[in-house]
């Protein structure tokens, strides 16, 4: 009961901030599970994927209703998502594959420096320019997979990669927003399950858990941070919207830096 309840406070944070910042929980829940989960009994040598895979699940049972509210606004390409969710499914898996065989701090590495690169983006507000029409199918699922591997290595839902892909081959912003949480819908599950394969003859870890994925982490952070991300958002409209962007660079590039030095 007392991990559950750490989890709860962990995903209720995780979702405030979420909603303060108007981005996904997943640089948020990583971090903050990697803190949380070596007092929970996870073997140091695998909490990052741990953290990585529980982060996934909870994505993928958030995404799901973020992909229907943007598709009742008409805000997803359908026929880019085809495709490009062919590639998101197979690099996604496979992330969770290389993720299983790379050390618990190889990935803490990437996890820095995927929050230091966003932190980073949102500093000085950098927004690639259209300068290529949409391409071809193979080109899609190519980015597709790029785009999966290195989300199910982070734990993210793809938005910070596939909203500037999409931008740069001449996207609507508001298309290439709703487009990218559809997207986070094939990143998640695949992902997910991906890293419940490929964990699932570890006996180490602290019951109940399916794979590398913490069931009693899955239920507190999804319960809290669906919760507690709509009052994030309802404060995001009372603070200016620089203020917003500096102040979630700046948490970010500190987590980016603990990730890094450990």
């Amino acid at each position: 009961m007392e991990s559950l309840l750490i989890y709860v406070l962990t995903g209720a944070i995780a979702g405030l901030l979420a909603g303060l910042f108007g981005v996904g929980g997943g640089m948020i829940m990583v971090p903050a599970l990697a803190l949380v989960l070596p007092g929970q009994g996870v073997p140091p040598d695998v909490v990052m994927q741990v953290a990585v895979a529980t982060s996934l699940a909870v994505i993928s049972a958030t995404s799901v209703s973020s992909m229907l509210s943007h598709q009742k606004h008409g805000a997803v390409l359908w026929p880019v998502f085809r495709w490009m969710a062919l590639g998101l499914v197979l690099g996604s898996v496979a992330g969770a594959f290389v993720a299983d065989r790379l050390a618990s701090r190889t990935l803490a590495l990437f996890v820095g420096c995927g929050a230091l690169a966003v932190a980073v983006q949102m500093a000085l507000d950098l927004k690639p320019k259209a300068a290529a029409p949409l391409p071809g199918p193979g080109v899609l699922i190519g980015a597709g997979g790029v785009i999966g591997l290195l989300s199910a290595l982070v734990g993210i839902g793809g938005g910070s990669l596939t909203v500037p892909f999409l931008g740069w081959r001449s996207v609507d912003i508001r298309k290439a927003v709703g487009t990218s949480a559809a997207c986070g819908v094939p990143i998640a599950w695949a992902g997910a399950l991906g890293f419940i394969a490929s964990g699932w003859d570890r006996t180490d870890l602290p019951a109940p858990h399916l794979g590398y994925v913490s069931l009693h982490g899955f239920a507190g952070l999804a319960v809290a941070s669906v919760l507690m991300a709509p009052l994030g958002a309802r404060l995001a409209h009372r603070l200016p919207p620089q203020q917003l962007k500096r102040g979630f660079a700046l948490l970010l590039a500190g987590v980016g830096l603990k990730m890094l030095i450990g």
